[in-house]
């Protein structure tokens, strides 16, 4: 079984928490609302590759002025490819509090929507299983 070291930002700007709503046909968690992230590049220090993951995944013009390591965890997740194939991995969770200036984000393909949510409706989303216990764990649920 394959390993990855997952980098996960939890992004917050004026008390709101951004969330992606992943691909419908691929990825770990297809079609859920997650926390952006991905993994580490052999060579590739940490908050580097954080801060990669960040500009892929949600444009360059997200402003990253704030990140703090805060928690990781692990488990094994089936991940689904583009076509259709499947994959079982070992992945290791680095989650990062993290703050953003702004909320210029331009998802790339891995996502379908995205969206700033306040605490208090963070609940109200089709969270998948990894994000729900990241956010109870903050105490954010």
């Amino acid at each position: 079984m394959r390993q990855r070291i997952i980098v996960c930002p939890l992004i917050e700007n004026d008390n709101a928490f951004l969330l992606c709503k992943m691909a419908a046909h691929k990825g770990v968690f297809p079609g859920q609302w997650a926390l952006s992230g991905g993994g580490v590049e052999p060579g590739e220090r940490i908050e580097q590759a954080l801060r990669r993951e960040v500009r892929e995944e949600l444009g360059a013009a997200l402003i990253l002025d704030s990140i703090t390591p805060w928690t990781f965890r692990d488990d094994v997740r089936i991940k689904t490819y583009a076509d259709g194939s499947r994959e079982q991995i070992y992945m290791i969770y680095l989650i990062f509090d993290c703050h953003a200036a702004n909320r210029d984000v331009t998802i790339n393909d891995e996502f379908d929507d995205y969206a700033w949510v306040p605490r208090e409706r963070l609940a109200d989303y089709d969270l998948n299983e990894a994000t729900r216990f990241t956010l109870r764990q903050k105490g954010l649920l």
